[in-house]
């Protein structure tokens, strides 16, 4: 990646905890003083593996994870800080299993479980391309299971 303005050559002005106290986010400034800049540090985790449907194992890719929610869900979300929250929600539940193998079932269900409190509509959608919805009564199910949550609250 070719950045504008490189770490090292720069000053901290401010640090401060972001997205539930997993990222560091801090204020920089150039050397020069004549730019300023955000940069985000992450808590690094132990790296997990994923067990797809087909059987085969891979290493947590981050990033897939974000495209995948991205492309589901579309504009559902109002900000890319609401996808990253998304994505730390749902990895601090793959790592309260205290395993490093995760199925790619279980990380579906990790977002599921915190879309279905942050935007129903995001929630279905995420729902539909992950469970492959074939018919309108999958839908409706879903949407009837939603409802039916939100009631028992």
């Amino acid at each position: 990646m070719n950045y504008k303005y490189k770490i090292g050559d720069s000053k901290v002005l401010e640090s401060r905890e972001a997205l539930d106290g997993t990222m560091i986010r801090r204020r920089r400034v150039t050397s020069d003083g004549k730019h300023r800049f955000t940069t985000y540090e992450r808590i690094e985790m132990p790296t997990l593996m994923v067990r797809k449907r087909s059987g085969e194992r891979e290493a947590f890719d981050r990033d897939k994870l974000v495209t995948s929610i991205r492309r589901s869900i579309g504009k559902f979300l109002n900000s890319e800080l609401e996808v990253e929250e998304v994505v730390e929600r749902a990895m601090d539940i793959l790592y309260s299993f205290d395993r490093e193998l995760v199925t790619s079932e279980e990380i579906g269900e990790a977002i599921l479980d915190v879309l279905s409190t942050m935007n129903e509509v995001a929630y279905v959608r995420y729902a539909s391309v992950f469970r492959k919805f074939r018919t309108l009564d999958e839908f409706e199910e879903i949407i009837r299971k939603q409802r039916n949550k939100g009631e028992q609250k």
